[in-house]
């Protein structure tokens, strides 16, 4: 777990805080959410497909949304590849908190339905 904290700390704020605090609002949302590290960024799960993940590159804090490629359908003969969203998160203003907590419940949901889970 020190490789993942180190992540967040060798951000100077307001960097820092923001990507904290990013960490503890998916983290919140669901028990079953979990943290680690994933291509050198902190990645999120949830019941082990990828969900989410953060990422800071030339002074940009992105927010990713994934939607794991298990679950997705293809034509035959296609390579799946993970789908993605991606929203840069201004450290030094509000978090859109709401929109991250939906977006996360409504991928949340489409796994639970793919799964027959919940």
């Amino acid at each position: 777990m020190a490789a993942l904290d180190d992540y967040y700390l060798k951000f100077p704020e307001p960097y820092q805080g923001c990507l904290l605090s990013l960490k503890h609002i998916i983290l919140d949302v669901d028990e079953q959410i979990t943290h680690e590290r994933k291509y050198q960024i902190p990645f999120f799960l949830y019941k082990s497909r990828k969900l989410a993940f953060l990422w800071v590159t030339r002074k940009k804090l992105m927010l990713g949304f994934v939607t794991d490629k298990s679950i997705l359908a293809s034509p035959d003969g296609t390579k799946k590849k993970d789908q993605l969203e991606m929203i840069q998160v201004d450290p030094n203003a509000d978090i859109p908190k709401e929109m991250i907590i939906a977006r996360l419940k409504e991928q949340i949901q489409r796994y639970n339905r793919i799964s027959g889970g919940k």
